[in-house]
C-alpha cells in the first residue's frame, strides 16, 4: 500500500476458497476482530461485506503517520486465523478433520506458516483514487449477497455495511463515504 493516506479496497480469501463463514461463531470472531482493530489499532472501515469464503473491505488508517494499514491487515488476518482455527479444533465442527487437513496442506507450501494457513497471502489491495472507482467498489461490495441470492436488498444482509449506508446501524462502526 504505497499511499499511507489512501483509502483501499481489499479482499482476503480463505485458502482454496473454503466456505468457512457459514457458521455464526466464525463470523462473530471476524466481526469482533474488525471492531477491535477499529477501536484499538486505528482502522477506519468505510465499507465491508463478509461472504462465506472471503471478505471485501474499503479501509483507511485513522492516523496514517502513526499506523500502517498493512500492519493492521496483517494483525487482523493473523488473529482471526488463530481464533477460527482454535474454534474449529475445539468447537462442534462437523468438518473439523477436513478443514484442518486443508489448512495444514496450504501451510506446507508457505514457509511463514508452522502448522496451518487460513487466509490466502494476497490482499488484492487497490487504492481508490476517483469517485467513480469508489462508487463501483461500494456497489460491488454491497451487491455481493444479492448476487449470491441470499437477500433481495443489500441492507437486509447482516454482515455488511449496506445497512449503515441505508441508515441503519450495522455490526461494525463504519465511516461513511459521502
Amino acid at each position: 500500500m504505497k499511499n499511507p493516506e489512501g483509502m483501499y479496497f481489499v479482499t482476503f480469501s480463505v485458502v482454496f476458497w473454503i466456505d468457512v463463514f457459514i457458521r455464526a461463531r466464525y463470523k462473530e470472531i471476524f466481526v469482533e476482530s474488525l471492531r477491535f482493530c477499529i477501536t484499538n489499532k486505528g482502522l477506519q472501515v468505510h465499507a465491508w461485506c463478509l461472504m462465506t469464503s472471503h471478505v471485501h473491505l474499503i479501509i483507511s488508517a485513522e492516523e496514517p503517520e502513526k499506523t500502517q494499514l498493512s500492519d493492521i491487515i496483517r494483525d487482523l488476518k493473523k488473529y482471526t486465523a488463530q481464533q477460527i482455527i482454535r474454534e474449529i479444533e475445539n468447537g462442534p465442527e462437523s468438518r473439523r478433520e477436513w478443514l484442518l487437513d486443508k489448512f495444514a496442506f496450504a501451510a506446507k507450501s508457505n514457509s511463514r506458516n508452522t502448522s496451518y494457513q487460513f487466509w490466502q497471502q494476497n490482499n488484492h489491495a487497490e487504492e481508490l483514487f476517483s469517485n467513480n472507482f469508489i462508487d463501483q467498489k461500494l456497489q460491488y461490495i454491497h451487491q455481493n449477497p444479492v448476487e449470491d441470492g441470499w437477500v433481495e436488498e443489500p441492507e437486509h444482509y447482516l454482515y455488511s455495511s449496506a445497512r449503515d449506508y441505508a441508515g441503519t446501524q450495522g455490526l461494525v462502526p463504519v465511516v461513511l463515504i459521502e
